[in-house]
């Protein structure tokens, strides 16, 4: 994967995404690897009409993140990586799985305070009703605007520990039925985006062998990453 092809459009995108397996969402700066390798606010390091948030849906990366969730059922995007954004694909979401979660549901990692009780509001309301945008995750478990940073911590830690996932996005509808305001990303639980195969796949796997096989891929994608950070990378 090291000399890549350059990214050019979104198919480039998700032709090397099924390949490399995962990515971070944008830039590398963790030194991991990520197949767009330059910030909104960076130059391309190669010729390429790919550029940040122009809204063009073929050479936009903050596009492509919500256009690979309604057109494929193989690659997901979530804050998954470092707290930031990234791509796991269906070749290597069970490994992630058994790195972080091994065979163990919510309810046993909340039961020892591996997640907080902000993390069981959130994820008990999506659990009920299985996809829900982020403004009515926030209303219909009871989040006041002064537990802003408590939301979008618990929201965060659902999804490194692969519990919580982005599912699309949908815009706020009135009393009247219509749209209006910006766009609102919709979660999901990561049964629901992946079906149970995947986590029957991942308690197959140990985790040894799971940050083992990981951590391969990485170092062939990047054979200059670090030990310590591809383990973070990996663990979460």
């Amino acid at each position: 994967m090291e000399n890549h092809k350059p990214i050019k459009n979104y198919q480039d995108f998700v032709n090397a995404l099924l390949v490399a397996g995962f990515s971070l969402g944008g830039g590398n700066s963790e030194g991991i690897f990520s197949l767009i390798p330059w910030s909104w606010n960076e130059e391309p390091p190669y010729e390429t009409p790919v550029r940040w948030h122009t809204g063009d849906a073929e050479t936009d990366p903050w596009e492509w993140r919500i256009r690979v969730l309604a057109e494929h059922n193989d690659i997901s995007y979530a804050k998954v990586f470092f707290k930031k954004s990234g791509y796991i694909t269906r070749d290597w979401i069970s490994h992630f799985v058994a790195a972080r979660r091994g065979n163990t549901q919510f309810e046993d990692q909340y039961a020892d305070g591996l997640l907080s009780h902000s993390a069981k509001r959130i994820y008990d309301v999506i659990q009920a009703h299985e996809v829900l945008p982020l403004h009515a995750i926030k209303q219909l478990a009871g989040f006041g605007k002064e537990e802003k940073s408590r939301f979008d911590s618990a929201l965060v830690d659902l999804q490194m520990k692969l519990f919580l996932t982005m599912c699309g996005r949908q815009q706020k509808i009135s009393r009247q039925g219509e749209e209006y305001g910006w766009s609102s990303t919709v979660f999901c639980t990561t049964e629901n985006f992946w079906g149970q195969d995947v986590f029957e796949k991942a308690a197959r796997l140990d985790q040894t062998t799971a940050i083992a096989e990981i951590t391969e891929q990485v170092l062939r994608l990047n054979p200059a990453a670090e030990q310590k950070k591809i383990l973070k990378f990996i663990k979460g």
